[in-house]
């Protein structure tokens, strides 16, 4: 699979769910503080990683730092295909590309799960599809691209009904929704994984630094096949300003909230549907208009996504709900596209 780098075109960047504020002030000045030997040496990872297991209220040895999200979703594949050379892996869709990316890489099978109509989870089917080669099951909640969470008790559901896999749940937009499964289901199923990620709420994403919390027998298989150096060492002094500054933290999340409820305004305004998301981004069905409103839209200076091939997602589109101004500035120009004011 080719996988799409983002659009590095100018203008307002609300199609790939970051930070759209930036990161923390804090983050840059531990940037410049960086010396010449901190670069030379190989970084030290257990000071950040005790300062993660404090940020996810975790015990010692629960946490593996990893380079990006993108990291952690490799390694469960990279030790299914161990475990099991040519092992099957479930994927919900709509997905992050990544998920079926990672097991392909390593000669695994992708089955997956087509989304219902309203997207409700799938829970019946996804059991139903537990076979005995199946050694991983990608998760995401909030999903990407719909926003939506999944119901309570489904994720245990499913890792006690597939104790053989890894059930690795992705909590990409986790301080949006204010949840996680960060909690004692994780002793009592000792094969899920949550991962997490600082690139979206955090402002990090270019400096690609993630986690995956679970119990260390959980983790062990995963750590056996994660390089030694893998997170650079700007990104842990990067990550170590982020996690010491929650006021930004806290404020960035706040205006998501915010932007959120500006998007569904709208929407009732011209009708348009779309769904009640628990991100830092919001899916409206546009209709046969996706495609084009996404270039005209373009043309004025702000990039959405056109979500349109995503299974279940024709004539879908997701903007990013970040800083208000920016929502409020999409939100103008694509009122005076739907609704032409003179100028």
């Amino acid at each position: 699979m080719n996988y799409q780098s983002p659009d590095q075109a100018p203008g307002l960047r609300l199609h790939f769910n970051e930070n759209t504020a930036g990161c923390s002030p804090a983050v840059i000045a531990a940037l410049h503080a960086l010396t010449r030997e901190e670069a030379s040496y190989y970084p030290d990872y257990a000071p950040i990683t005790a300062k993660c297991e404090r940020y996810f209220d975790v015990a010692p040895n629960w946490v593996q730092v990893t380079n990006g999200l993108d990291e952690g979703l490799h390694l469960a594949a990279q030790a299914a295909a161990i475990a099991q050379p040519g092992f099957a892996a479930l994927v919900i869709e709509p997905a992050f590309e990544m998920y079926a990316a990672s097991v392909e890489a390593v000669g695994g099978r992708v089955i997956t799960i087509m989304p219902e109509p309203d997207f409700s989870f799938p829970l019946d089917r996804i059991l139903a599809a537990i076979a005995p080669d199946l050694r991983l099951i990608y998760l995401t909640d909030p999903n990407n691209p719909t926003g939506l969470g999944i119901p309570p008790d489904c994720v245990e559901a499913i890792a006690a009904a597939a104790p053989q896999a890894t059930v690795l749940v992705d909590e990409a937009y986790a301080e949006f929704s204010g949840r996680t499964f960060i909690g004692p289901a994780l002793d009592r199923h000792r094969n899920l994984v949550v991962g997490r990620t600082f690139a979206k709420a955090h402002g990090l994403a270019a400096l690609r630094t993630g986690a995956l919390i679970a119990h260390p027998d959980a983790l062990a298989p995963l750590r056996r096949v994660m390089p030694p150096f893998s997170v650079n060492i700007a990104a842990v002094r990067a990550l170590e300003a982020a996690l010491d500054d929650p006021a930004h933290l806290e404020w960035y999340v706040g205006e998501s909230i915010v932007s959120r409820d500006r998007i569904y305004d709208f929407c009732r305004r011209f009708g348009i549907g779309c769904l009640p998301s628990e991100a830092n981004f919001v899916l409206l069905r546009i209709g046969d208009q996706a495609a084009a409103l996404t270039d005209a839209l373009r043309e004025r200076g702000i990039l959405v996504r056109d979500k349109s091939r995503a299974p279940g997602c024709a004539g879908c589109i997701r903007i990013t709900a970040g800083v208000v101004a920016h929502t409020e500035r999409c939100l103008e120009e694509l009122e005076d596209l739907l609704a032409p004011r003179p100028r």
